[in-house]
């Protein structure tokens, strides 16, 4: 995908979301992300928590324990 495709669908899927505080959410994920130096974030992570990210990249890689965008969103509104 290009980076104006990949723009214009954050945009529609933002749109959509109408829980405030998976709004706040995002905003400040994207703020945090947009000023952090590469590596900062998970440098900052507890041995403990990098293994529990890489265990559930693990697992996202079995599409049966992925769920989709709009259950997702169903349930934050």
């Amino acid at each position: 995908m290009k980076t104006l495709e990949l723009k214009s669908n954050i945009h529609k899927i933002v749109e959509e979301i109408q829980s405030e505080q998976l709004l706040q959410s995002l905003y400040d994920f994207l703020r945090t992300w947009e000023s952090s130096k590469p590596g900062e974030l998970w440098n900052s992570l507890t041995n403990e928590q990098k293994q529990e990210v890489l265990l559930s990249y693990d697992e996202s890689e079995d599409e049966a324990n992925l769920i989709n965008r709009e259950s997702i969103f169903r349930r934050s509104k």
